[in-house]
């Protein structure tokens, strides 16, 4: 689906949302006497549905009174059919969001109001600044599943084969960044790079963060200037040109969110990729190598970029049947040890301080390197992220598609930068 089809069914179903919110939305929670049944779906690869099963399982063995069927899909198919699913008034009760998504959909009417179920749903144990993620104009949209950051992930095996030394990760920059990627690229097997392609919304976020700007302004205009979005395509360009990047046309190749399996870290092709912290497991599984995470280039030279999000947002369909139902399960998913030791690190690291501490015994070493990380960069992470406004969701295809013409060269980077800002102010005008 392109991103105006998407915002016209996200249109058409929030007007039918913000009708039907009155009467659809908090209605008692009754029932003919038999099971109440609940629809819950979210993303991810085959691991993530058996272990969601396994929770789904333990929550019913406490509730024989709730029935819950999940589904998932990988990403794009998965907010594909979900906007499919809302403009035909059909979504699931539990709604499993990340990024923008909250804010676009919530904003719009399409997501309960939490408040409206605060005796069911209690958030009191989750971080403050873990729960901003779902909070938007004074309403509580969705609750942190858990905490994650956007990483580097490395393959130590590569640079060691390439004889050269892991970078120190407390004080490189973006010129070490680039010139490692070069040498490994240099001196590594053939076919493997220094670097995966780095260019999505989450790296441009970063970079223009350390340069006080980041991608949006508090009051949902854009806040990256042309100067950056110049010098990221320099840089980036110059890695393609040099072989520490893939050429042009296999990064179109691996565009978009493919399965770990799939990319070039766990191909074991690349000695780096910028990713979220919660897939260095999938990431080490799809390898075999002991793939560890380091800080972003840049962020002891002045102001830090990084930030701790939520990794995924659980939310309530403002038309479901059963909100208080809904927002039980969502209770159990959050704050429930139970549930908890069964998704361990799998949507972040527990934002439930309780789950958290319930959880650290059992993780297993892939996991414990995820919380380790995310305790060490807590205290010198960067103030909250911006979080994108309505019509921000668009800006992913924005990038890939401009990425494209620069990397197939069939536009220079001034150009794109220009048409990067002016489409983005377009898409969060609507």
């Amino acid at each position: 689906m392109s991103a105006r089809s998407f915002r016209h069914r996200l249109a058409a179903v929030c007007v039918s949302a913000v009708t039907l919110f009155a009467t659809a939305a908090c209605g008692d929670s009754g029932g003919d006497g038999g099971p109440v049944e609940l629809r819950f779906s979210w993303w991810g690869n085959n691991d993530r549905a058996a272990t969601t099963q396994k929770v789904i399982d333990a929550f019913q063995a406490q509730n024989p009174d709730i029935k819950v069927t999940g589904s998932s899909a990988d990403f794009n198919a998965y907010f594909d059919k979900l906007a499919t699913e809302v403009a035909a008034g059909d979504a699931p009760d539990v709604i499993t969001l990340g990024g923008a998504y909250p804010r676009e959909y919530g904003g719009r009417g399409a997501l309960l109001d939490l408040a409206r179920v605060s005796n069911e749903l209690k958030t009191d144990k989750i971080d403050p600044a873990a729960l901003g993620n779902g909070n938007f104009d004074n309403k509580q949209f969705g609750v942190p599943t858990g905490v994650n950051s956007f990483a580097v992930v490395v393959n130590p095996e590569v640079f060691q084969a390439a004889g050269v030394p892991l970078p120190d990760d407390s004080t490189w920059t973006w010129a070490d960044f680039t010139r490692i990627a070069n040498e490994i690229a240099t001196k590594a097997p053939e076919g493997t790079y220094g670097v995966a392609d780095p260019t999505r919304p989450d790296t441009l976020d970063l970079y223009s963060r350390q340069r006080g700007e980041g991608l949006y302004t508090p009051d949902g205009g854009v806040a990256i200037t042309k100067q950056t979005l110049v010098d990221w395509w320099t840089m980036t360009t110059a890695l393609r040109d040099s072989g520490a990047a893939p050429s042009a046309s296999l990064t179109a190749e691996l565009e978009g969110q493919p399965a770990p399996e799939q990319t070039l870290m766990g191909r074991g092709l690349a000695a780096m990729q910028f990713d979220w912290s919660n897939q260095l497991g999938a990431l080490r599984k799809a390898s075999g190598k002991p793939l560890e995470l380091l800080r972003a280039p840049g962020e002891s030279a002045g102001r830090p970029g990084m930030w701790l999000q939520a990794s995924q947002i659980y939310t309530i369909n403002a038309r479901s049947e059963h909100p208080k139902e809904a927002a039980k399960f969502v209770d159990f998913l959050i704050n429930s040890p139970e549930a908890g030791k069964l998704i361990r690190t799998d949507r972040g690291i527990p934002a439930n301080h309780d789950v958290l501490a319930a959880v650290t015994p059992e993780l297993d070493p892939d996991q414990a390197v995820q919380a380790k990380f995310i305790e060490k960069i807590g205290p010198l992470a960067g103030p909250p992220l911006v979080i994108g406004p309505t019509g921000s969701t668009d800006t992913l295809g924005i990038l890939q598609r401009l990425n494209a013409e620069v990397l197939f060269n069939r536009q220079p980077v001034d150009k794109a930068a220009d048409e990067f800002i002016k489409q983005v102010a377009a898409a969060i005008r609507k």
